[in-house]
């Protein structure tokens, strides 16, 4: 099972203590130190939708200008984006060894995704 994201955000600690506390293994992806692969960001685009991978909510994306922030309309050029700015992505990413891509944390889903 791989975690991905960047080690300062909030959202990223706390699924990072959740997996520790509750015993499952994981292997942390830093995409910020580590950088991201076309193939990697495209396989989670086949999961799940780039409106769901795209942060609106975030500071990079605030940070954008407003003219880079319209090209965004297809998955094409999300996946373009999130190539370009890996911080945009909504944190943390959790890809196991199933086909299955879960974004974002709260204590509820993942409890739905480990139960059993």
């Amino acid at each position: 099972m791989k975690l991905y994201g960047i080690p300062n955000c909030d959202t990223v600690k706390k699924a990072r203590t959740w997996l520790a506390d509750h015993g499952h293994a994981f292997d942390f992806h830093d995409f910020k130190k580590q950088g991201l692969d076309r193939a990697t960001v495209a396989g989670w685009l086949q999961k799940v939708d780039w409106e769901t991978l795209v942060n609106r909510k975030g500071t990079t994306w605030r940070g954008l200008p407003d003219e880079r922030k319209a090209q965004v309309t297809d998955q094409d050029s999300a996946l373009e984006l999130m190539l370009e700015y890996p911080s945009v992505i909504k944190r943390p990413v959790l890809q196991g060894a199933g086909p299955q891509v879960h974004v974002g944390f709260s204590d509820a889903t993942y409890q739905q995704i480990f139960q059993g």
